[in-house]
């Protein structure tokens, strides 16, 4: 049925947040009121796919165990199953592409964000040992974090657990709230929208995302390579990826995108923004 994102700094306690949420749903699952539901709950992350810390030391290996996630998502998220995504989910950009395979498929989802300080992640991270990141991989995926934004759609609901806090427990009644009980925004609502304002958000998405395109073929014809590309329509920019990236592939990460978002219309503003974040996790 519902989509739960985990997200937090490396070593914040996600996987055991995870769990314990399993535990939690479960036993619900199992009281007489609520065994009618028959609904499963599943956890997917990094053991599942046997991913390792290492693989977030290489982009192409990151790129592919992102890849692995969101199919995994994608095959198990349905009506009957409640998918725990247990992943760093550090990005914005993959958050958002989760929450995009929950809206297709016309269920809840929500995010739990598992706070930490900066300096009790890493003192956690130490004393895992060997189970934890080293020293360097932790410092850059830190950096990189991006927290989520309970403003934004694919941030909210927006629960936060303050970790370091022994009384800040699962706020599981306000979760369950979330993505159980409550119904499922259509996948499709954007079919009611009157026929002029439709064309125009799919003439803004078709040119924002052609001129993403165009920045970046027109970036490699000096064949001076470039590591983050400014494109028009926002201060974001594409982290090229080291080699030549070609037209035919660049729109196919188009249609994808274009795909995804053509029924559940973004901010216009905010299109090239998002297609520079989704280019960004798939090339």
């Amino acid at each position: 049925m519902p989509l739960i994102m985990m997200t937090g700094l490396p070593s914040s306690g996600k996987s055991t947040r995870a769990a314990e949420l399993k535990r939690l749903f479960e036993a619900r699952l199992a009281q007489p009121e609520h065994q009618r539901r028959r609904l499963t709950v599943q956890i997917v992350g990094d053991d599942m796919l046997g991913v390792s810390h290492s693989v977030y030391a290489a982009a192409r290996e990151e790129k592919n165990a992102r890849g692995a996630l969101l199919s995994a998502v994608e095959r198990l998220v349905s009506r009957e199953c409640i998918v725990i995504a247990d992943a760093p989910n550090y990005i914005k950009g993959l958050r958002y592409q989760l929450h995009c395979i929950a809206r297709e498929v016309g269920t809840t989802q929500c995010v739990v964000h598992c706070a930490i300080s900066m300096d009790a992640a890493r003192r956690y991270n130490e004393s895992r040992g060997e189970a934890g990141y080293n020293v360097e991989l932790f410092e850059a995926l830190a950096a990189r974090y991006e927290e989520p934004n309970g403003e934004t759609r694919w941030d909210s609901p927006l629960f936060t657990i303050i970790q370091h806090d022994p009384e800040d427990v699962l706020p599981f009644d306000g979760i369950w709230d979330a993505v159980v009980e409550r119904r499922a925004p259509p996948p499709n609502f954007a079919t009611a929208m009157k026929p002029v304002a439709e064309t125009n958000y799919l003439f803004e998405l078709d040119r924002a995302t052609q001129e993403v395109i165009g920045a970046v073929l027109e970036s490699q014809k000096s064949g001076v390579p470039v590591a983050l590309l400014p494109v028009p329509g926002t201060v974001e920019r594409v982290r090229m990826p080291g080699r030549s990236v070609t037209l035919s592939e660049l729109r196919r990460q188009r249609m994808q995108f274009t795909k995804l978002n053509r029924q559940i219309p973004l901010q216009i503003d905010k299109i090239a923004e998002l297609f520079v974040k989704y280019l960004n996790i798939n090339l």
